[in-house]
């Protein structure tokens, strides 16, 4: 068994409105699903990615609005890396940020920046094989695009504790870069790296990380399962999310991962052309609809 590389990261924002504006009009990703936290129906789950809603290229945000800021911290991510194709792409960002007004850090191949909740982004050039995926702006070129993630950085107290966890039983290999992973997948790789932590205690909250999520198989799934618990990591029961099937677990840095699967993917209940054009729910939450709607504020559809 393999893990194919990171499936989707979720994030939290205060905001959904200002977070749809910034993910799908300043960086140019396309909103693909558009339904609400399982496990809190009462907000939003807002999922962008590229045309496709591919696993590999998609954010995701909880809104819990009004909620105070959070701060990254031991046990949290607190960079997400996308790729870029080159470094003219780089500087085509830096422009196209200061712009519409946010702050940006040139370093060599890199490019920094905080969307408005302050969640740190991180562009890179990319350097592997992997096919971009790559969503369609009128205002971004292909040449310019985001092309999924590249990988992410986390705090941990001991950067180099649970390295055999990491290896042993996710399959991750040593990158060459201390304390930090590749995770290689037969179409999809990605980085995981660990950081020494600031001083102040983690905060989750608007602006972090909640979970990283690798890819898997559909039909490795319980063997994924059996595999985590034997390694005495604790995972949840394998959760069925409809559109992908989740185990979730703290890795040893105390990072919450998530093993997602390839499918069914989101045009289960969804033409590929009308992705994220409105609310979808389950067929489980399907009852709730009316009390869901009236409690979410209203989106527009950014393709119109």
């Amino acid at each position: 068994m393999q893990l194919n590389g990171i499936h989707h990261i979720t994030c939290i924002t205060a905001d959904a409105l200002r977070n749809l504006e910034f993910y799908t009009e300043v960086l140019g990703l396309r909103l693909v699903k558009k339904t609400v936290n399982q496990d809190d129906p009462s907000v939003y789950h807002l999922f962008y990615a590229d045309e496709a809603g591919s696993p590999g290229a998609d954010i995701t945000f909880f809104e819990f609005p009004g909620a105070l800021p959070g701060k990254a911290g031991a046990g949290m991510v607190h960079t997400i890396v996308s790729r870029v194709a080159s470094y003219s792409a780089l500087e085509f960002w830096a422009k196209r940020l200061a712009a519409a007004g946010i702050e940006t850090t040139h370093a060599e191949d890199r490019l920094g920046f905080r969307d408005p909740d302050g969640l740190r982004h991180e562009l890179a050039m990319a350097r592997v094989a992997d096919k971009p995926l790559i969503a369609e702006h009128a205002e971004i070129g292909a040449e310019f695009a985001l092309q999924g993630f590249d990988g992410v950085r986390a705090y941990a107290r001991d950067p180099a504790h649970g390295s055999d966890f990491l290896a042993r039983v996710l399959g991750f290999e040593e990158s060459g870069e201390a304390n930090a992973w590749r995770v290689d997948g037969p179409t999809r790789s990605a980085f995981y790296a660990r950081d020494t932590p600031p001083d102040a205690a983690a905060k989750p909250g608007p602006g972090t990380v909640h979970h990283v999520a690798f890819s898997t198989a559909l039909e490795e799934q319980d063997l994924w399962h059996v595999r985590v618990r034997d390694a005495g990591a604790n995972p949840s029961p394998v959760i069925d999310r409809f559109w992908f099937r989740s185990i979730y677990f703290r890795e040893p840095g105390g990072v919450l991962f998530e093993l997602a699967t390839e499918g069914p993917g989101f045009t289960t209940d969804e033409p590929l052309e009308q992705l994220g054009e409105r609310l979808t729910l389950p067929p489980s939450f399907e009852s709730m609809r009316e009390q869901i709607e009236s409690t979410l504020t209203p989106l527009p559809n950014q393709r119109r």
